[in-house]
């Protein structure tokens, strides 16, 4: 259970759709990176990079286009320590008590709204090599990059921006 990561995306689809109900015109709310739309969007949609590699090395990205819901990525690339002689990240795998197995270095969701994408990325590392058909049935868009930097593509993914 991570509190601050989905207060994060509750809070981007509120603010979301408060503004666009006051504004009257759509909203891209980002916070932290978990991005919710409310509202019209814009007739190419809202243009996202999405990326695994928060240093923005070559081929890690993708811009994709979203008109409705929210958008989040989780990833065990970032916020890693070494304990007991093992390295670990912040994805706690609840069986185990320890950081989730690593088959997805990232995991991005495209959802109804930021909320349900955020839970749904964690819950895909979480699931490991069993989440490409997990999401799947779920009926979630998503994008899972493996440990070798190959992707994996569920549902219908948003199309690349040009």
């Amino acid at each position: 259970l991570d509190l601050g990561a989905t207060a994060k995306a509750w809070a981007a689809d509120r603010c979301a759709a408060v503004v666009a109900r006051a504004t009257g015109c759509g909203t891209l709310v980002s916070l932290g990176g978990d991005i919710a739309v409310a509202g019209p969007a814009p007739a190419c949609g809202w243009p996202i990079q999405v990326t695994d590699d928060h240093r923005g090395g070559k081929g890690s990205d993708q811009t994709v286009a979203i008109f409705a819901g929210g958008l989040a990525t989780s990833s065990t690339t970032a916020r890693r320590w070494r304990a007991g002689g093992a390295e670990r990240h912040h994805i706690v795998d609840p069986q185990s008590g320890l950081s989730a197995p690593e088959i997805w270095r990232t995991v991005s969701v495209h959802a109804q709204s930021c909320l349900a994408a955020n839970t749904a990325t964690t819950a895909a590392i979480i699931r490991g090599a069993s989440a490409p058909s997990w999401l799947e049935s779920a009926g979630l868009c998503g994008r899972l990059v493996a440990l070798d930097g190959s992707a994996a593509y569920t549902g219908r993914w948003p199309e690349e921006t040009p």
